[in-house]
């Protein structure tokens, strides 16, 4: 395991090394140096959005220099996991969570 940390929402967010390696060297590359920004926006996002095509799973935003980070998580059991993460210039619509 990476790191587990808990989430705004109050459920234990996983990401494990592997799948970890596989996003920040494969998939998005840019958020390869984010470690601590993706836990901190798990804790305390500037919004929560749920995804249109899937009610289990989250997008976490929080600012990232004039764009944003957006975590994605699975929701699970009580707990959750990490799908990806990578830097958008927008928030996607669908309906908010919550919202600082």
């Amino acid at each position: 395991m990476l790191f587990e940390v808990e989430s705004k929402f109050k459920k234990k967010i996983s990401i494990s090394n592997e799948h970890w390696k596989h996003t920040s060297q494969i998939k998005h590359p840019e958020v390869s140096g984010l470690k601590d920004e993706i836990k901190q926006t798990l804790i305390s996002p500037i919004e929560i959005k749920r995804s249109n095509s899937d009610r289990n799973v989250y997008l976490y935003y929080s600012k990232h220099k004039s764009n944003f980070l957006c975590v994605v998580i699975r929701h699970l059991n009580g707990n959750g996991f990490i799908i990806t993460a990578y830097i958008t210039s927008k928030i996607k619509k669908g309906d908010t969570l919550w919202k600082q």
